[in-house]
């Protein structure tokens, strides 16, 4: 569909109810055998495997949908699924990479890419490289003859910093690397890669696109046919795809991404703005306040925030920090982000970083702004800042 706003997309895309007796959503096929009535159908299945239903890994009407629904809501050519979001960041990086490349990763990236960067990709040979999320266009300093890929997240993970795409993927072109950016916090909704130069886009599908903290997801969305048969091709070697019941989680929980956001976004800005004001908060790390270092790119280049920040507390003991998260009662203490819960976090930036140093005293805290109630969020934090310091 085209002229439609991206609401009405996010309805109607990767469904076909005509195709399907009128039932409003497709099917889930599980399926591995594909039966053939003859050979020559056999034959040909195989040449074009990759636009046929072929074999269950390789793609049912299932994984098209949800392939296609998340394509045409980023705007790209076409997307490649996988099991989670650090397999599509894996695939996709692996796609483009051999031994004696050169790769560039922001030195904010989620903890599991620069894990499987330095565990993975620099002992098969490529050369890893990380560097200051705010660099901008003086990432030009750090390109060669053969850095392949520029990997990109913005806002970065844990501390947010917003990188400036445009001026990073202008540069990256002058030496033809492929310039991708794991795009999970802002959703297609709040930011447009392929807008700003980017040509692999990547989400952790199992967060704001599932929504429903259910369901293991990745997607890679690819600018052009070219770039799409690359990822396609390492994704099908390396047997990468996620189950059907998974991918019709993913193509749920599309349909009401914008609805959720929306709440996710308000609920998350007035919790930052409690906590901005709270006597045990040094400062609170959201691009969409005017306070962030970064928020001039972010109201530059986005449409919108999500429900993940980060809130630095003054120094406190363990013990006193424990006893404020211990007795939360609407805040989980968990991994992964963008379902309908609120999580709390402690984060641990300083001893990951290379390239950039973070200094700044204190305890990190990532907060994800679930689909309660934002009085009764502020009430638990309340309850929770008169735990950590009855504990002092």
């Amino acid at each position: 569909m085209k002229d439609v706003a991206k609401d009405t997309t996010l309805v109607h895309a990767g469904r076909d109810p005509r195709a399907n007796h009128g039932i409003v959503n497709p099917p889930v096929y599980h399926c591995s055998t594909v039966l053939f009535p003859t050979l020559d159908a056999l034959e040909d299945s195989d040449r074009r495997s990759f636009e046929v239903i072929n074999y269950g890994r390789v793609g049912t009407p299932t994984t098209f949908a949800f392939e296609q629904a998340a394509a045409e809501l980023e705007g790209g050519f076409r997307a490649v699924n996988t099991g989670s979001g650090l397999s599509a960041i894996a695939t996709a990086l692996t796609a483009f990479t051999k031994a004696g490349d050169h790769v560039l990763i922001t030195d904010s990236a989620y903890g599991p890419t620069r894990r499987f960067a330095k565990e993975t990709l620099i002992p098969y040979g490529v050369e890893v490289e990380f560097f200051d999320p705010c660099v901008g266009a003086g990432i030009s300093a750090l390109l060669r003859p053969n850095t392949r890929v520029v990997f990109l997240e913005s806002p970065g993970s844990l501390t947010f910093e917003i990188q400036d795409v445009p001026a990073i993927a202008k540069a990256a072109k002058t030496v033809g690397a492929v310039v991708m950016i794991d795009n999970t916090w802002a959703t297609p909704l709040f930011f447009r890669p392929f807008e700003h130069g980017v040509d692999v886009s990547i989400h952790a599908a199992t967060k704001y696109m599932v929504g429903h903290a259910d369901a293991m997801l990745g997607i890679i969305v690819c600018r052009d046919e070219a770039t799409w048969t690359t990822v396609k091709k390492t994704a099908t070697r390396f047997g990468a795809c996620a189950g059907p019941d998974d991918l019709f989680l993913g193509l749920r929980g599309l349909r009401t991404l914008s609805v959720r956001l929306k709440q996710h976004q308000e609920s998350a800005l007035i919790l930052a703005d409690w906590l901005a004001a709270r006597p045990e908060v040094s400062r609170v790390l959201h691009p969409a306040r005017a306070d962030f270092p970064g928020h001039a790119l972010w109201k530059r280049d986005f449409t919108g925030s999500s429900g993940l920040f980060s809130a630095l507390l003054n120094p406190v003991p363990r013990a006193a920090l424990a006893a404020m998260l211990d007795g939360l009662e609407l805040f989980g203490l968990g991994y992964s982000w963008g379902g309908f819960e609120s999580l709390i976090l402690p984060a641990r930036p300083a001893g990951v970083r290379t390239a950039t140093r973070w200094t700044e005293p204190g305890n990190l805290l990532r907060l994800h702004a679930g689909l309660e109630h934002p009085d009764d969020l502020i009430r638990d934090l309340d309850n929770a800042f008169r735990r950590l310091n009855a504990a002092l």
